[in-house]
């Protein structure tokens, strides 16, 4: 895009989003898609070539393909798929004598539509520029800065700079987004706060090359991610990851408090946590601070924050890119349903009130969960000291690595915009279960339809209904209520009750990002029943 002409000439969309990492990018894609006009800045004009990001789960891999990018993505994977893409732990070395499998993803798998995927963060956003570079409603200003957010009752106007000239333009816009990153531009200049947990740990980076080191792994054929656990770093991990098959990787770990990259013998740190000798080639190293940031708010005015911008962590389990992703996809569709006029006034505080509390549940039911079980474990039991009760204990942790995974499937029960039919409370947060049964709040597991295709081929761009043996009159009404609502409801029919049995549901509401907003087992409702239903779900509570 040429951006030397016309300078003076201020911008207009319907939203515009500041940061083009994953989120941005995947949030331009969903308004766009939408028909919503969006500008989306960049402060970088190229990706960065740091491997972050890279697993991308089941329900990540839904949003690429609703998104038009799953077969690109897949295509991007620098790992061939016949290698495969799982993770072990291990204890004191990773050629050590004890290791099992971690993040057993493929055990959720029946629970989603799309498989999931590994590749690193940078070949995820070269696919998501190209996508949103098909997208005429979305405006690209890549090594533009956006800053210095003004809102009045209509709008946002912003500042954006471009790093190579430092020309300015302002930019006006209905909503801003800030997707800009743990140290947000945006979430700062907006007044919103946040509450951050330090550890007092710094963390290193280190990206190298090892051919000897894929040599020595295929003892673990089918592993690209691994995990050390050792007693001096009291639950904190060495994380080793494979960027590509046979000879780039990158490495976390705790280091001593001032290390630098002169200071510190990393070749020597990766060997020790590795177990072996073998030639190292460092190409980067980086440091950042173990601790976790959550935002005191999602929201102020017409900004919404999304991704690292709203919440940060270490870099542990895979939550970052993927929770990122969700807000996207998540506040994307609520957006456009305001923008389009059919979205109520609460639903964008809706937003804050479903993905706030996940994250906080990902921080503390999750993630420092897991690293002071780590703790605790490394200082009770000792190979050493007690060989026969850790190898018990360390067998039970192999068996319950599935349980964990399991235990982690975010959800919205306490959104104010789903409709809960049993008067109890309620509460979104990433602890849950998978279940094929159609539960208010909980993502909707996937089915093969009489037709043959998947219901997720056949869900609608706003709201669907899933309608089991029901009859045309029990039909019509939900219809009728969403047109007297403005919004546009897509119906699935299925004339059996065998589909109920699965979804243990007669109805079932699904929302936009695939989400449940009610599951009825009753004989339909009334037509004032099914247009108070449609009122909450579209936040005109």
């Amino acid at each position: 895009m040429n951006m030397t002409t016309n300078h003076t000439t201020p911008l207009t969309a319907d939203v515009v989003i500041i940061g083009a990492g994953p989120v941005g990018l995947g949030l331009a894609i969903e308004l766009g898609q939408r028909g919503i006009r969006c500008i989306l800045t960049e402060r970088h004009t190229q990706t960065q070539p740091i491997p972050r990001g890279q697993n991308l789960t089941q329900r990540t891999m839904e949003h690429m393909h609703f998104w038009g990018a799953e077969k690109e993505i897949r295509e991007a994977r620098t790992i061939p798929p016949a290698y495969g893409i799982g993770g072990l732990t291990a204890y004191g070395t990773l050629l050590g004598k004890y290791a099992y499998d971690w993040l057993q993803r493929e055990l959720v798998k029946p629970f989603y539509f799309t498989a999931n995927e590994r590749l690193p963060q940078y070949e995820t956003e070269k696919v998501l520029r190209q996508r949103v570079a098909m997208l005429p409603c979305v405006q690209t200003f890549y090594g533009w800065d956006a800053d210095s957010p003004v809102q009045d009752a209509d709008g946002v106007t912003l500042t954006l700079t471009e790093r190579a000239t430092q020309q300015q333009r302002s930019v006006r816009a209905s909503y801003a987004v800030g997707c800009d990153g743990s140290r947000s531009k945006i979430r700062e200049q907006s007044g919103i706060t946040q509450t951050l947990t330090d550890h007092d740990r710094l963390m290193v980076l280190l990206v190298f090359k090892s051919q000897e080191l894929h040599e020595l792994l295929s003892c673990y054929p089918g592993k690209s991610f691994y995990n050390v656990l050792h007693p001096e770093l009291e639950g904190y991990w060495k994380f080793f990851g494979r960027v590509d098959l046979g000879n780039t990787w990158f490495f976390h770990a705790p280091v001593p408090l001032g290390t630098t990259a002169d200071n510190f013998d990393f070749k020597a740190y990766v060997q020790q946590a590795v177990g072996a000798e073998f030639e190292i080639e460092l190409q980067h190293i980086g440091f950042w601070d173990l601790r976790f940031a959550l935002a005191d708010s999602y929201r102020a005015g017409r900004v919404f924050i999304a991704g690292d911008a709203a919440h940060s962590h270490p870099p542990y389990g895979g939550y970052g890119v993927n929770s990122g992703l969700e807000d996207a996809r998540n506040l994307g569709w609520k957006l456009a349903a305001v923008l389009q006029g059919w979205g109520g006034p609460d639903l964008l505080d809706s937003y804050d009130a479903e993905r706030r509390p996940v994250f906080a549940s990902t921080i503390n039911d999750f993630i420092a969960h897991a690293i002071e079980t780590d703790k605790e474990f490394l200082a009770e039991f000792d190979p050493v000291r007690d060989q026969a009760s850790f190898e018990k204990a360390w067998a039970q942790r192999s068996q319950g690595a599935a349980g964990e995974v399991h235990a982690f499937e975010p959800n919205y029960e306490g959104s104010p915009v789903v409709w809960q039919n049993d008067g109890a409370p309620h509460f979104c947060s990433a602890k849950g279960s998978h279940q094929f049964k159609a539960r208010t709040g909980h993502h909707l597991s996937p089915m093969t339809l009489s037709s043959g295709k998947n219901v997720f081929d056949a869900l609608g761009a706003q709201f669907t209904l899933l309608a089991f043996d029901a009859t045309p009159q029990e039909i019509q009404i939900f219809l009728d209520a969403a047109a007297n609502e403005g919004m546009t409801l897509t119906c699935v029919h299925e004339k059996t009750s065998a589909y109920t049995a699965r979804y243990e549901a007669k109805w079932i509401l699904v929302r936009p990002d695939q989400f449940i907003a009610w599951a009825g087992q009753d004989e339909g409702l009334t037509l004032d029943q099914a247009q108070q239903l449609i009122r909450l779900v579209k936040g005109q509570v």
